[in-house]
């Protein structure tokens, strides 16, 4: 949970300094400019919310590996819910506005958080899980997100070092396979996800695994 709390903080952080200019580049997810990606971390926040504050008195059903699902193919943008997205960040027009809503999502999102029974049981998606399970879940979701909000920016402060190897050790888990000891976590993740094409001496340390790639997380 300390960990969920370093890598939403990070990411926040990472949203806060960003000029004006920036909102307006592409990010990392396919068809979303770095306002739309911001936007979906809104809502995310408010996922987050109202999580905490449903309870389950069932069973867990799942836990922080398996409440991930893989997809077969990477997201197009053309999703409804996808497009609908880059539509609510449009009605922001002034950067400023959407970083206000973030900034006040978020840091309730982060407190409550903090306040959380780690054994407690949450619903969400139609599964029960422990509120740690749940926090640890979305370690993976901050860390990617900020590998997609700086992916064409230059300098920007990269996702904690501690949050890159969790969220490559869960990859792991749910690919069921190891990447390459000689990738970086940021490289298995980009490589891993789909995010970035694998050179061909990568393809050559990835070997048979290459094939399965990418494995496309939500």
């Amino acid at each position: 949970m300390d960990l969920f709390s370093r890598s939403w903080a990070a990411l926040r952080t990472a949203v806060a300094e960003l000029s004006d200019e920036d909102f307006a580049r592409p990010s990392g997810c396919a068809g979303w400019l770095v306002r739309d990606l911001v936007c979906h971390l809104i809502i995310d926040a408010q996922d987050v919310l109202i999580t905490l504050a449903t309870p389950a008195d069932t069973e867990p059903t799942r836990d922080a590996v398996t409440y991930w699902e893989v997809a077969d193919t990477p997201p197009t943008g053309d999703d409804p819910l996808d497009a609908l997205i880059v539509r609510l960040a449009a009605a922001y027009e002034d950067p400023a506005l959407l970083k206000f809503h973030l900034d006040d999502l978020g840091s309730a999102a982060g407190r409550a958080a903090d306040l959380a029974d780690p054994a407690a049981r949450v619903g969400t998606r139609d599964v029960v899980l422990t509120a740690g399970d749940y926090l640890s879940a979305y370690v993976l979701e901050w860390t990617l997100h900020h590998l997609d909000l700086i992916a064409h920016l230059p300098g920007a402060a990269e996702p904690p070092a501690e949050g890159l190897a969790r969220t490559r050790e869960m990859l792991e888990k749910i690919a069921g396979a190891v990447f390459p000891s000689s990738f970086s976590d940021k490289d298995a993740l980009l490589i891993g996800t789909g995010r970035r094409t694998p050179t061909d001496t990568e393809k050559a340390a990835l070997g048979e695994l290459a094939a399965k790639l990418p494995f496309v997380i939500g």
